[in-house]
């Protein structure tokens, strides 16, 4: 019997989330990406398949990397640029990993910057 590895739960916990998660025009989807040394975010519509916004801890003007510092940057980021696209409301999607550490710091940071979900 082979086990799974952590990735493989994380793709099934996503498949999982994004059956209930859709983006659409009026609220596109918040999704979140988290590799071993950066963090990103993007602001999708599903309806057309296209990314809104999207931001980064492996941008030049992001400070602080992938760490949590690095996550509470990229959420204000993603969430000014959203607003500038005139994006207000959002669907959250953390991608399959915990609500916890960089995922929670980077989803606090975009609601204290305007975003609402």
């Amino acid at each position: 019997m082979a086990r799974d590895s952590k990735n493989d739960i994380r793709l099934r916990i996503h498949k999982r989330i994004r059956s209930r998660v859709k983006g659409t025009p009026e609220r596109p989807r918040l999704a979140v990406f988290r590799s071993v040394k950066h963090i990103y975010a993007q602001v999708i519509d599903d309806s057309q398949g296209h990314t809104l916004v999207a931001a980064g801890s492996n941008e030049k003007s992001a400070a602080g990397g992938g760490n949590v510092a690095g996550a509470k940057n990229v959420g204000k980021a993603v969430a000014e640029r959203a607003k500038e696209k005139g994006i207000k409301s959002v669907v959250f999607d953390r991608g399959g990993y915990l609500y916890h550490g960089r995922v929670k710091a980077l989803a606090e940071a975009a609601r204290q910057a305007g975003l609402e979900f």
